[in-house]
């Protein structure tokens, strides 16, 4: 027994604890993989020995070994956090240099763009103004400030219910004035193509034949025009028009494109002996919309909630996933770096082949079990402590032979 021997054991169970500290120091650092040390035995390298009498010469570090198990998810209820349920890292860029971390932890700069604490930028596929995902290169996430566009109403969508036992109006000159020239009214905002609204008012009257009811329609303040007959069968459905639609033209004096045409789709109004009333009265269009807020689905697509009730997708993260995720080199601060012996990044969206889902306004936790942590380092100790022993016996030995 010589010194080296207790020297390489000091050595490694000194790396060993500070693999354990290193664990235990970041049990709740989000996003955070615990190593383990793994270590090697020492042989002389020597012609002369004889492979029966070779004598070990301790034990050296051959590696860290990181396990990239899932960490616990667990909820935070903040838009910007993001955990990642599977295989993956989030791609970030620092000025261009792409790193990989499992720290879903994000904010968003003075620009807009999606970074961590350290400033990097998440990387994802960008979406148009149309909401439309470009999927052909990662670019650095942002999120829009802008209106989104306002939409002009071309369709509303009516399915009423006009009572079949509704007589012929006494005045049958139908003015919108005069409520006892039609039978009932109904309306509807819409939308023009700078996002200005006007009412459109529908006004039903029940003719002399049997079946049948005059449709006039007109914007608040105008005149309704006479925009044609509805027809129903004895059963009460509508049959003419055949495919339940009439078309209207409105004036608008605020710029936009003017006259606007739109389409009344009464498919699926009946004529029931019940009252008259709306079943569905849906129009098309909306105005502008600022951005209300956002969320993560599960497949990273980033979709925006604006004031006008509409959503659009802002962008797509998307994970990179590595052959070897062992041979990535840690940079420190939960970023890991490609090497050749990672692999290269297999970029895609969340969900794909072998790359996990998300989950918004949550976190993963740190994986390290803090109780096989304690139990390695009272082994680690124990290490040390022997080994520090056989130090101590070889200086005896000495001390032994000295005194001859």
């Amino acid at each position: 027994m010589g010194y080296q021997q207790g020297l390489s054991g000091l050595a490694a169970s000194s790396n060993d604890l500070d693999v354990i500290g290193n664990n235990i120091a970041n049990a709740n650092t989000v996003g955070f993989k615990e190593s383990t040390a793994q270590f090697a035995d020492i042989y002389a390298n020597t012609l002369a020995t004889s492979v029966n009498n070779q004598i070990g010469l301790g034990a050296m570090q051959s590696e860290v070994q990181q396990d990239f198990s899932q960490g616990t998810i667990n909820s935070t209820g903040q838009a910007l956090n993001v955990a990642i349920n599977g295989n993956g890292f989030f791609q970030m860029s620092n000025n261009g240099t792409l790193t990989y971390s499992r720290n879903g932890v994000f904010s968003l700069s003075a620009n807009g763009n999606i970074v961590n604490a350290q400033g990097l930028e998440l990387m994802g596929y960008a979406a148009n103004s149309s909401g439309v995902v470009n999927t052909a290169a990662t670019v650095p996430l942002t999120i829009p400030t802008t209106n989104i566009a306002p939409q002009a109403t071309t369709s509303v969508t009516a399915q009423l219910n006009l009572n079949s036992q509704a007589t012929t109006p006494t005045d049958t000159t139908f003015s919108a004035s005069d409520s006892n020239s039609y039978n009932y009214s109904t309306s509807v905002q819409t939308y023009d193509s700078l996002g200005g609204t006007q009412q459109v008012n529908m006004y039903f009257v029940k003719d002399t034949t049997a079946n049948t009811w005059d449709v006039y329609a007109g914007a608040s303040g105008s005149t309704p025009t006479d925009v044609g007959q509805m027809t129903f069968s004895t059963s009460g459905t509508l049959t003419t028009p055949t495919n339940g639609q009439f078309t209207m033209t409105l004036p608008t004096t605020d710029g936009s494109s003017t006259p606007q045409s739109i389409t009344l789709n009464f498919s699926g109004t009946t004529q029931y002996g019940s009252a008259n009333g709306v079943n569905n009265l849906t129009p098309n269009g909306y105005a502008a919309g600022q951005l209300s807020n956002f969320t993560i689905g599960q497949d990273g697509t980033i979709t925006g909630n604006y004031s006008n009730g509409q959503t659009m997708a802002l962008g797509q993260v998307v994970l990179a996933n590595f052959n070897n995720p062992n041979g990535l080199l840690n940079l420190g601060g939960n970023e890991f770096q490609q090497t050749a012996a990672s692999g290269s990044p297999q970029i895609s969206a969340p969900g794909a082949t072998n790359h996990g889902t998300l989950t918004g306004g949550a976190v993963e936790e740190s994986n390290v079990d803090l109780t096989n942590q304690l139990v390695d380092l009272i082994t680690a100790q124990r290490n040390y402590q022997a080994n520090a022993q056989t130090i101590k016996t070889q200086q005896t030995v000495d001390q032994t032979l000295l005194q001859l």
